[in-house]
């Protein structure tokens, strides 16, 4: 008998509202239940459409789905949903937003004579399709045949694929067989054939979504190899430019200051040149780096089983997929290289300017310490010139006063009151310069 004894209904009530859940934790919780895979029942056809609206496209989209469950009397996404999963009757449409596109996946099961005649797409409103936001990035017809399906051989698989190189798999632990060739067809989609083995309706539809993911990621993932090959020529354009300054730098020993403020006017252009590159491509080389790891994680969950003769996913995309994304990583290390250089060339050459600036500030005020010196001089000499020329005309004044008092008969020799009076003149004049010196100093030092 258990001693243990539920708390009474009110109690249990009183515990759980007493916590102050975080604002976010139901959006969190949801998220790992958000964008379930759809269940399939063979025979299945697929129609898989990318539209590259933009990271800021995401509320356009919404209101074009909106718009077709309008149409369709279904209930149109919540406002900032980013997918969306309903039955419109002639089909089924799984919309999922991710961060620059949005893909519209469409879905019929029936049975079907031909593969890829009649896709779902035919059966969506084209008015409603030319609507859609962004240009057409991926489109893909997949059709999954049915495990009754009569076999088909290799050479028959690569004749729907027009005789063209084919790559194929059994994926998902045998359950499945896939083909396609990976190419743009006339209608400007591309086509993957699926043949179901002993796939649960669950397991169908993660396998088609593997697959679909397969091709969009792969796509945004190659957006940047464009990119990186019209780089290629300008980064070595920059290269040569750098290496130029560097040169001058390490062989122009002598140069001015006017000169080196001209190398570092031409670092200062390329480093923005730099920067506006990176602030150009920094995102589609990180985003393309980010798309490849989930093209290689995609490929790993499908648990591919090779087909004799026939090229597997993973070995496809190796051989074509790796080279382009070693570029596009090459090239944005090479770009991230020449901006750390670029920056340490700069921080030299800043420096180089600035000991050739103070060397300048030094000669300049030791130029102006001797020209003080001179002035100094010059003027102490023209200090004694000065008290000379003033004692002597002042002395002239004295002279007419004491020849006045001789004539009127109180001085009987002018000449020795005259005599007397010159050093006492000098030094009363000397010294009146000097307070007037001083005082003009004290001024100025204030």
């Amino acid at each position: 008998m258990s001693l243990i004894h539920p708390p009474p209904e009110h109690q249990v009530e009183t515990i759980f509202g007493a916590f102050n859940d975080h604002p976010l934790r139901q959006e969190v919780n949801d998220e790992v239940h958000a964008r379930p895979h759809e269940a399939l029942n063979t025979p299945v056809k697929v129609s898989h459409l990318g539209m590259l609206s933009g990271r800021r496209g995401g509320e356009l989209d919404r209101q074009a789905v909106a718009d077709l469950c309008r149409r369709y009397g279904v209930e149109p996404p919540q406002p900032g949903a980013q997918h969306l999963s309903a039955d419109f009757g002639d089909f089924r449409l799984k919309w999922e937003r991710r961060t620059e596109l949005s893909t519209y996946t469409f879905f019929v099961e029936e049975d079907f004579d031909e593969l890829f005649a009649d896709p779902p797409l035919d059966r969506v409103p084209l008015d409603w399709l030319y609507s859609l936001p962004g240009p057409r990035l991926v489109g893909v017809h997949l059709t999954l045949e049915p495990a009754w399906a009569q076999p088909r051989s290799t050479s028959d698989i690569q004749h729907i694929f027009d005789d063209n190189p084919i790559v194929g798999s059994h994926i998902t632990g045998g359950a499945a067989r896939v083909w396609s060739d990976f190419r743009i067809q006339d209608d400007g989609f591309t086509r993957v054939l699926m043949r179901d083995v002993s796939l649960r309706n669950r397991q169908a539809g993660r396998a088609v979504q593997r697959i679909l993911e397969i091709e969009t990621y792969r796509m945004m993932a190659l957006l940047a190899f464009p990119v990186a090959r019209q780089l290629n020529p300008e980064i070595n354009d920059l290269e040569e430019q750098l290496a130029w300054i560097t040169e001058h730098m390490t062989q122009d020993e002598n140069s001015s200051v006017s000169d080196e403020q001209g190398l570092l006017g031409r670092l200062t252009e390329l480093a923005a040149r730099i920067e506006g590159i990176g602030n150009n491509t920094n995102y589609r080389f990180h985003a393309a780096k980010a798309y490849n790891e989930l093209v290689q994680r995609r490929i790993h969950e499908l648990r591919e089983q090779r087909v004799q003769g026939v090229q597997t996913i993973q070995e496809f995309m190796e051989r074509r997929m790796v080279p382009a994304m070693r570029t596009c990583e090459t090239v944005s290390e090479r770009l991230e290289s020449l901006s750390r250089r670029i920056t340490r060339t700069g921080d030299l050459l800043r420096t180089r300017v600035d000991v050739a600036l103070e060397a300048q500030n030094r000669d300049l005020l030791d130029s102006m310490n001797r020209r003080a010196d001179m002035q100094f001089r010059l003027q102490e000499t023209v200090e004694g010139l000065s008290v000379a020329a003033i004692s002597y005309y002042l002395m002239g004044l004295i002279s007419y006063v004491l020849k006045a008092g001789h004539d009127a008969g109180y001085l009987p020799r002018v000449e020795i009151y005259q005599g007397l009076l010159v050093p006492v003149v000098v030094l009363f004049i000397w010294a009146v310069i000097r307070i007037v010196r001083h005082r003009i100093a004290r001024k100025q030092a204030k």
